[in-house]
C-alpha cells in the first residue's frame, strides 16, 4: 500500500444514518434535510472529511428518489466542504436502476460494493454486470469509487474488474472493508490481516466495524496504517448498555484514536488529495 505524496493522517469518513435503523426505533438518527447538515457540520469541527449519504424521505424510510438525492446533496454542499460520498446501495430492496440512478445527483464519490452477501436474513445484491455498469458509469462522470468489500475473495473481483475495465475516475484505488455484517468477514483483526495482502498496488484502504466490532476494528486499521468509517448506519450503542448519543460521539472518538496513533485526521482538502478527487469546492463550501 501507499498514500499519495504529501497526504499523511486519517481519513475519517461519517456514515451517518445507513438503510436499515428506523426513526421511531433511533430517534437520533438523522433523517431530515436539517437533521443531516447539522449532524455533517458537527462532525466536520470534530475531524470527519467525507459524508457517506443514505438520503431518507420526508416519511423518513430510505428513499432512492433522485430530487431528494439531489436536494440533501446540495443542502450538504451548501453548509459544509465535506466530500459528498452518495450509497449505489440503498437499501437491500432497491432495484439495480435505482442505484444507478443516484449518480445523477452528481456526488463528489459514491460507495461502490463488490458482490453479493448475505445481509443478515436479507441478500443484497451485486452481480457482477451491475459492478461494472457502476465502474464505468463513474469513470464516464468523473465520480470517485470507494469500493466497498464485504468478505476477502471480492478483493479478487477487484482485482478481476480493474484489470478488464481500467482505473477508477481520479486514478487511485481506496477500498472500505465492511467487517461484522451477518453474512460476511468478521469484524476482527485477523480478518483484516487477511485482507491486507489482496489490496491492489498503491490503494489504499479504510475500515468499517458492524456493531460490536467498531471499536476493535478501528484499532486494527490505525496499527496497520488504515483509514475509518463510523457512524450510526454501523454502530448504534458507544459501549455495552450506553447507546450512542449521536454521530459527533463517534466521529470524536475516531479522530481521537487517530490522534494517539500520531495520523490527526485530514481535511477535506486532504481526502480529495487522498482519493483523487478533481471536483473544486465551491467559495461558499471552502468558507464554511
Amino acid at each position: 500500500m501507499s498514500t499519495p505524496v504529501g497526504v499523511q493522517g486519517t481519513l475519517l469518513t461519517l456514515a451517518p444514518t445507513g438503510a436499515e435503523s428506523a426513526k421511531v426505533d433511533v430517534p437520533a438518527l438523522p433523517v431530515t434535510v436539517d437533521e443531516v447538515v447539522a449532524t455533517a457540520r458537527d462532525c466536520r469541527a470534530l475531524g470527519a472529511a467525507v459524508l457517506h449519504l443514505h438520503v431518507r424521505g420526508t416519511d423518513t424510510r430510505p428513499t432512492l428518489d433522485l430530487p431528494r438525492v439531489r436536494e440533501v446533496v446540495a443542502a450538504v454542499r451548501e453548509s459544509t466542504d465535506l466530500v459528498v460520498q452518495l450509497s449505489t446501495g440503498g437499501a437491500v430492496t432497491d432495484p439495480a436502476e435505482a442505484r444507478l440512478a443516484v449518480l445523477d445527483a452528481e456526488p463528489d464519490a459514491a460507495s461502490l460494493s463488490l458482490g453479493t452477501v448475505n445481509f443478515g436474513r436479507d441478500v443484497f445484491y451485486n452481480p457482477w454486470d451491475l459492478i461494472v455498469e457502476l465502474h464505468t458509469q463513474m469513470q464516464q462522470r468523473g465520480i470517485v469509487p470507494e469500493y466497498e468489500v464485504f468478505d476477502l475473495g471480492q478483493l479478487a473481483t477487484l482485482s478481476r474488474l480493474l484489470d478488464r475495465h481500467g482505473p477508477p475516475a481520479g486514478g487511485h484505488v481506496h477500498v472500505d472493508l465492511v467487517m461484522g455484517v451477518p453474512g460476511g468477514m468478521p469484524g476482527t483483526t485477523a480478518a483484516l490481516a487477511a485482507c491486507l495482502p489482496f489490496l491492489p498496488p498503491g490503494a489504499t484502504f479504510a475500515a468499517t466495524g458492524v456493531g460490536r466490532t467498531s471499536l476493535p476494528v478501528m484499532l486494527a486499521a490505525l496499527s496497520a496504517g488504515g483509514h475509518l468509517r463510523v457512524g450510526m448506519e454501523d454502530t448504534l450503542t458507544y459501549a455495552p448498555g450506553e447507546p450512542v448519543r449521536d454521530n459527533a460521539q463517534l466521529v470524536a472518538r475516531a479522530a481521537g484514536l487517530a490522534r494517539i496513533a500520531q495520523r490527526p485526521p485530514l481535511t477535506p482538502t486532504e481526502a480529495r488529495q487522498l482519493l483523487g478527487i478533481t471536483r473544486v469546492p465551491t467559495t461558499a463550501e471552502v468558507s464554511r
